[in-house]
């Protein structure tokens, strides 16, 4: 295992009950990554991936790392608090909380730094700000995956995972998402899993494709928007 790796994950297994998820899933999250997308379709074991890196699920079998120290079988809690923070594609918001609440209970590991932290997360979303008092139930969807997305930055991660984070917006909003999580990465390594293949590759400083629950291909973001089966897989005629 590299000493420079902000997540090793090595020949993980991964079952709910009886059924097995994951097989020897192995990956790595450099330092020097900005962004690393995972790929794959729908089934293929791309959230259970995330709920194992959080500590939400516990594998079967291999090992991960964490910032350098073993991080497998630890609670969520735990994770969260090394500075690995999981934005779920439910979104999981507090729905008769207001905006300023959800964003408050986000920075519950990090009170000290609360107000510095609102501020740059109002200067990236200036509609929550108009919103704070809100309740977030009442939020548009892409008003609530900002919201998500900002309640996983109150906790100031060092790697801001996210599932899904344009499902279910409308085209715009879809651009404004992926132009916020590349303005994210400029601070905070994003682990992205995302159905829309050619941006998340597009982003990506590494990237790896899940498949029936395997670790198919990888390689930078450039180089599985090239690949043969990748092209004819997902993107070909998605333009």
């Amino acid at each position: 295992m590299s000493d420079n790796n902000t997540i090793t994950v090595d020949e993980v297994d991964v079952a709910y009950g009886d059924l097995q998820v994951l097989w020897d899933v192995s990956m790595e999250v450099r330092e020097e990554d900005d962004i690393v997308s995972v790929i794959g379709p729908n089934g293929a074991g791309k959230t259970t991936l995330l709920k194992t890196l959080s500590g939400i699920l516990e594998p079967m079998d291999g090992r991960i790392e964490l910032f350098g120290e073993e991080s497998t079988g630890l609670r969520a809690e735990e994770i969260t608090d090394r500075g690995f923070v999981h934005v779920s594609e439910a979104r999981n918001l507090f729905g008769d909380m207001s905006v300023y609440e959800n964003l408050r209970m986000g920075s519950y590991t990090e009170r000290e730094s609360f107000d510095d932290t609102l501020d740059e997360v109002y200067e990236m979303f200036p509609v929550l700000k108009e919103r704070r008092d809100q309740d977030a139930g009442t939020l548009s969807g892409g008003e609530q995956q900002m919201l998500a997305i900002s309640r996983g930055l109150m906790a100031q991660p060092r790697v801001l995972a996210l599932d899904e984070p344009s499902g279910a917006l409308a085209p715009q909003l879809v651009e404004r998402v992926f132009d916020t999580i590349e303005s994210i990465s400029e601070d905070i390594t994003v682990l992205l899993v995302e159905q829309h293949v050619d941006r998340a590759l597009g982003l990506a400083d590494r990237a790896y494709l899940l498949e029936n629950g395997r670790i198919v291909d990888e390689g930078t973001g450039d180089e599985l928007l090239e690949s043969d089966h990748v092209v004819d897989a997902y993107l070909r005629g998605s333009a």
